[in-house]
């Protein structure tokens, strides 16, 4: 049970898939401030479900067939048909946010794709991909907010002309990467 939190928190803060990989990184930079948190929760009921069954399909069809190599051809549908039916019923379970138009960006975002190459390729057992997938659905969402907040600051501050939009945007990245990267003296191994 350790071992799991352990890898929520670590896939969450450690192996972030927008700033330690640079996965998701689109739509964590084209997010409105008003689908901060639709974007979010959608990209992490996503990256759970389609990392869950990617897992399911890689130790139960792909790896007893000795069909290894297809791993990307079967992974990249699972993702791509999961949005619109995930959208709906997020959008029908909640109805005080607006899930309309996070088709674009969720279909943009490599992070859900990446996570289940990454699943398959660690090939730890269902219950640590699921693990995996919270945390790093989590880790988006942190991100998202965080790149939200960054927007906000910046908006309305004195920035200087050549950095104002999408190049301070990513030295935040950045800087928002060496912070996360202090986080790595958390977990020893």
């Amino acid at each position: 049970m350790t071992d799991l939190v352990l890898v929520i928190f670590s896939a969450a803060l450690l192996n972030n898939f927008v700033l330690n990989w640079p996965l998701g990184v689109d739509p964590a930079l084209a997010g409105e401030r008003r689908q901060v948190h639709a974007l979010g929760l959608a990209t992490l009921v996503l990256m759970l479900v389609a990392g869950t069954v990617a897992q399911a399909l890689w130790q139960w069809l792909l790896v007893p067939l000795h069909l290894e190599g297809l791993r990307l051809f079967a992974f990249l549908p699972l993702c791509v048909l999961s949005i619109a039916p995930l959208l709906k019923l997020l959008a029908r379970g909640l109805p005080t946010l607006s899930f309309d138009g996070l088709w674009p960006l969720m279909l943009g975002n490599a992070g859900a794709l990446g996570l289940t190459l990454s699943n398959a390729q660690a090939d730890q057992g269902l219950f640590h991909a699921m693990a995996l997938s919270l945390g790093a659905g989590l880790g988006f969402w942190l991100v998202l907010s965080l790149f939200s907040d960054l927007r906000e600051r910046t908006a309305g501050n004195d920035v200087p002309l050549p950095f104002r939009g999408l190049p301070i945007q990513l030295i935040g990245a950045g800087l928002m990467a060496v912070a996360f990267l202090g986080f790595s003296g958390l977990i020893k191994t």
